[in-house]
């Protein structure tokens, strides 16, 4: 899919990686870019660089994920390309709080099942449309402090799965975004220079979610060292699991 003359919604728009995808899509010729996040202001900075739509949104609530979808179809009738981005990061394993799980799972999983539930009846009925969801190199390769992060970017890449299994035959195409580290706040949140080495910047990222949405491919891997990585993991787990609790250890000593 050519990403010209199209209309786009991008939730978590106004900062890192979703801003910087609004900005490529604004600058390939975009017909309208509507950026959705929390931050009413921050959305209306980039909307206003770029001469799109700003709406407000919490993507953890399916009433607003219906309402961003339902304000598009109104203004432009239709939505060509739907980028669920907004993402969190709490670190820990078992014992993160309740609240950490639970926002992690509404934030990487629900909201994407919230979109869907909103965009396939319109997209459907076109046979035409696409969804690209942001995960992360964590939903294929884990991540070695964050367990809430890792299990729920894992659940949202295979619910995109499910969504590109189920139903490419009637017209929707999907895109899994699965980046190591950008150079965002997320990632001075995350901290660990093993993920700052070889960050990239978020524009990076998003030329290539725009190359892999005119292919049409279903993992994007700005990293392509990651394909690699999950390459060896299939090729051998328990190769792979001694690496990542050598790496661990590493990371930990480093503290």
């Amino acid at each position: 899919m050519e990403t010209r003359g199209r209309v786009v919604v991008v939730t978590g728009g106004a900062g890192g990686i979703g801003a910087a995808l609004c900005q490529r899509f604004a600058a390939d010729g975009a017909e309208r870019v509507v950026v959705s996040d929390l931050n009413a202001q921050a959305a209306e900075n980039v909307a206003a660089d770029i001469g799109g739509l700003a709406v407000v949104a919490d993507v953890t609530v399916e009433s607003d994920v219906q309402r961003l979808v339902a304000t598009t179809l109104k203004a432009h009738g239709r939505i060509d390309i739907y980028c669920s981005n907004a993402g969190i990061a709490f670190g820990g394993g078992p014992e993160a709080s309740d609240q950490a799980w639970q926002q992690s799972w509404e934030v990487h999983v629900m909201s994407h099942v919230y979109a869907a539930r909103a965009l396939l009846p319109a997209m459907l009925a076109r046979r035409n449309g696409y969804i690209v969801g942001t995960v992360s190199a964590a939903g294929l390769l884990n991540h070695v402090l964050a367990a809430p992060y890792a299990v729920t970017k894992a659940a949202g890449l295979s619910f995109l799965e499910w969504l590109a299994i189920a139903h490419h035959d009637q017209g929707l195409r999907v895109s899994a975004l699965c980046p190591q580290g950008v150079r965002t706040a997320m990632l001075t949140q995350e901290g660990g220079s093993f993920l700052r080495a070889g960050a990239l910047e978020p524009e990076q990222v998003a030329d290539a979610v725009v190359e892999a949405i005119r292919d049409e491919r279903f993992l994007v891997l700005p990293h392509p060292e990651v394909s690699e990585y999950f390459q060896r993991k299939a090729d051998d787990y328990d190769r792979w699991l001694r690496g990542m609790r050598r790496l661990r250890a590493r990371i930990l000593e480093e503290r």
